[in-house]
């Protein structure tokens, strides 16, 4: 079987090999005629032959061609790496049979040994130089060592007496193992250059599977935002159909049926829901607003949600009151853990379920236990990806879609709330959720405390193109005192700002929709703003948009988004969030 690498990396190889070879080439070619100069001079001191001058002359001219330049010169040399390989042997071959003169140019006749000696040592001394430079290329070394070398020993074996017979076996010996050496150099280096190109061939590879992955997961990503959107609108129709549909069969028989409509239109919302989730997770879209929270009040209304189900299901469902504060977003928290307790409900059919806090030094642990089928070992590295589900080949959609531990992991992430599971088959399983501790001693603002109003804008721009939506807003606003100037365009929203910069009486806040009529984009919209009227103008965006491109720009945009549909309490939060931040910007910078 054979050890010689794929054409295409053999290609690859000798392409390296022959850049290298001319990549040294100028250095190779000085030290080559500053070696033969210094020789010639010495010989000719030593000989005063008129032939030394000749050969160093012949040495020169060779050097001073400079034949390496075709190569560097070269527009599409990496493109034929056999033609220049061939073209530098040449040249290595030409340069040896120079050196190979020098034997029979620059020694006299006669058995003297001291220009012997010198020629020795400066030949032996070029070619160990010469073969560590140009062993890169394997066809170099035979034409480089040989011609010099053989016509060395033949004229040394030439004189016949015992003393030159002796220098030519030992120059014959030398050869030899110069070769050898040369040799086993060049195979180390090949065997480098292979190695690095195997790798880097699979570090490609590598890549291109990544990259065939991300785009998988992107394209998984626009699918379920599409889907998510797309499906909404009917289904909001059909919920409002069955809605009539059921009224009107109340009392009757045929009744039960449009109740099983109702229950599978919401059962279908909330897969629409959890799709939704994982799109917006998936796009970088949520962010985390982390603040001091109180575990007691959040486990109150985990029971609320829950209680009902546990009890229909006859399992137990104990939620500890707790005084524990923790540093987190109190709407992601609330649904991390809905998540995990809907999964124990789901996975217990007897028992129940325990939700506990407990401090340990600067960390709070929120367990979940169940007593429900617990987890094998081979299960617990998949249950937390998409649509994993354990004992559920049929997909019986009474269990979910096998998204919920899914977007569990990614919140935790999001929140940097490290996650454990510990799970024992038939014996049930716990999820720790681990969180940095707060004291509970000055958590709330002052104004919170005291039951003061938001800190709400004096005066807000809306820009929406749904007559409705600006009414609703606008109402929603100067019932809590907020001066609203609501218009329907970019250029509406320009005149306005225009004319309160003039006024004096300046807008403290705008509130723009994403979507707007005619294509127009309201988040450029709001960029475009900004540029013009300051970048202190806090913006607030409102969208119903899913698509992961989409989320991803708003996300990048650093501006702070609401997505439909938005509760009147939400949007007042969040414009008081903007006025804090504000406030807390001018103080900063007074």
């Amino acid at each position: 079987m054979s050890d010689a690498p794929p054409p295409e990396l053999a290609q690859r190889v000798l392409r390296e090999q022959v850049a290298a070879v001319h990549a040294s080439a100028p250095a190779a070619y000085l030290a080559d005629l500053l070696t033969a100069q210094a020789l010639g001079i010495g010989l000719f001191f030593a000989t005063w032959r008129w032939q030394v001058l000749l050969w160093m002359a012949l040495h020169l001219a060779l050097t001073l061609r400079r034949a390496y330049r075709r190569y560097q010169r070269s527009p599409d040399a990496a493109d034929h790496p056999e033609y220049w390989a061939r073209f530098n042997a040449r040249n290595v071959l030409l340069r040896s049979s120079v050196w190979a003169l020098a034997p029979w140019l620059c020694i006299p006749p006669g058995r003297q040994l001291g220009p012997w000696v010198m020629l020795i040592v400066m030949m032996m001394g070029w070619c160990a130089g010469g073969a560590l430079s140009l062993a890169v290329l394997k066809r170099n070394i035979p034409r480089f060592i040989v011609p010099s070398m053989s016509s060395l020993t033949v004229a040394l074996a030439w004189r016949g007496d015992s003393t030159h017979l002796f220098l030519a076996v030992g120059c014959l010996l030398y050869m030899g193992v110069i070769i050898t050496f040369a040799l086993q150099h060049h195979r180390l280096l090949t065997a480098s250059l292979t190695m690095r190109f195997e790798k880097e061939a699979l570090a490609e590879q590598l890549s291109r599977q990544i990259a065939a992955t991300q785009r998988a997961s992107e394209e998984k990503t626009r699918f379920l935002a599409a889907a998510s959107h797309d499906l909404r609108q009917p289904l909001h129709a059909i919920a409002l159909f069955g809605a009539v549909l059921e009224k009107e069969l109340q009392g009757r028989e045929e009744g039960q049926h449009a109740a099983r409509l109702m229950d599978a239109v919401g059962a279908l919302g909330q897969s629409l829901d959890t799709l939704l989730d994982i799109s917006r997770l998936d796009a970088g879209e949520v962010t985390s607003e982390i603040q001091p929270v109180a575990l007691n009040p959040l486990f109150l209304s985990l029971n609320h949600v829950f209680a009902a189900q546990a009890a229909d299901r006859d399992l137990q469902l104990r939620l500890r009151a707790t005084p524990c504060w923790v540093l987190s977003d109190p709407r992601l928290l609330q649904r991390l853990l809905s998540n995990l307790v809907d999964n124990a409900l789901k996975y217990t059919p007897r028992g129940g379920v325990v939700v506990a806090a407990r401090t340990r030094g600067s960390l709070v642990w929120i367990d979940v236990h169940d007593t429900g089928i617990g987890m094998a070992n081979e299960h617990l590295g998949h249950i937390f990806d998409e649509f994993y589900q354990i004992g559920n080949p049929g997909r019986d959609r009474a269990q979910g879609l096998g998204i919920g531990l899914s977007i569990v992991q990614r919140l935790s992430r999001l929140l940097a709330h490290p996650l454990h599971v510990h799970s024992r088959p038939g014996r049930g399983s716990r999820f720790r959720l681990v969180l940095p501790a707060v004291s509970a001693l000055g958590a709330l603002p002052a104004a919170a405390h005291s039951g003061s109003a938001l800190p709400l804008p004096r005066r807000v721009l809306v820009i929406d193109d749904e007559t409705a939506i600006r009414q609703a807003v606008t109402e929603l606003l100067q019932a809590h005192g907020v001066a609203v100037h609501a218009v329907a365009s970019e250029a509406e929203a320009e005149a306005v700002l225009v004319q309160s910069t003039q006024g004096g009486a300046s807008i403290e806040a705008l509130l723009c929709d994403v979507r707007l009529a005619d294509g127009a984009d309201g988040l450029a919209a709001a960029q475009r703003l900004r540029t013009r009227f300051g970048p202190g103008l806090p913006v607030l965006l409102i969208t119903g948009e899913t698509a992961p491109q989409r989320q991803q720009q708003m996300h990048d945009s650093g501006l702070r988004v609401l997505f439909k549909p938005v509760a009147a309490d939400r949007l007042l939060q969040a414009l008081a969030a903007l006025t804090l931040r504000d406030q807390a910007h001018a103080h900063t910078l007074s």
